[in-house]
């Protein structure tokens, strides 16, 4: 075992170093409740900024109800309220209300004899322009749909034309 002797100097020495060190410390420990002092009024000074929501494109959908004799056209989304619906047929302008009913014999009327040609299921390509209500803002849209409806010979009658379908 040996024993350090400490010189006076060398323990004076290693005691300043202790003071400066706690002195340091202290500084540090003032600058971070000022900061935090800073941070905690700076935060109240602030807008709060509220999130926006975003805009959602207009998509309508069809049911087919009462075995085909009508046709309900609504929006996908629950935020879109329909104002109105129109669409030309065979150059023959249809308006629907905010119902969105479409009936079979408007569709069949609109074709006239262009059913007689055809029998079975047949697709029609349709422009639809659509007025209404997002988020309390008027909107229009203007999409390309397809309706689907089946063409049957009745024994009496003439010929029969049922909805199917309302597709993108």
């Amino acid at each position: 075992m040996t024993k350090t002797t400490e010189t006076e100097s060398q323990r004076r020495s290693r005691l300043r170093w202790v003071t400066l060190g706690e002195g340091i410390a202290i500084v540090a420990l003032i600058l971070s409740g000022l900061g935090l002092w800073h941070e905690w009024n700076k935060a109240s000074d602030k807008a709060v900024v509220v999130e926006q929501r975003a805009s959602v494109p207009l998509t309508l959908r069809g049911k087919v109800r009462d075995e085909g004799k009508e046709l309900e056209i609504s929006p996908v989304e629950d935020s879109h309220a329909l104002q109105s619906l129109s669409f030309a047929i065979a150059g023959t302008q249809v308006e629907l209300g905010s119902d969105g009913e479409l009936e079979a014999h408007v569709v069949r009327d609109a074709l006239g004899k262009a059913i007689d040609d055809g029998e079975g299921t047949q697709r029609l390509r349709l422009r639809v322009t659509a007025r209404y209500i997002e988020a309390g803002a008027d909107k229009t849209a203007t999409g390309s749909y397809v309706l689907t409806y089946k063409v049957r010979d009745r024994l009496i009658g003439g010929k029969s034309l049922r909805l199917v379908g309302f597709s993108r």
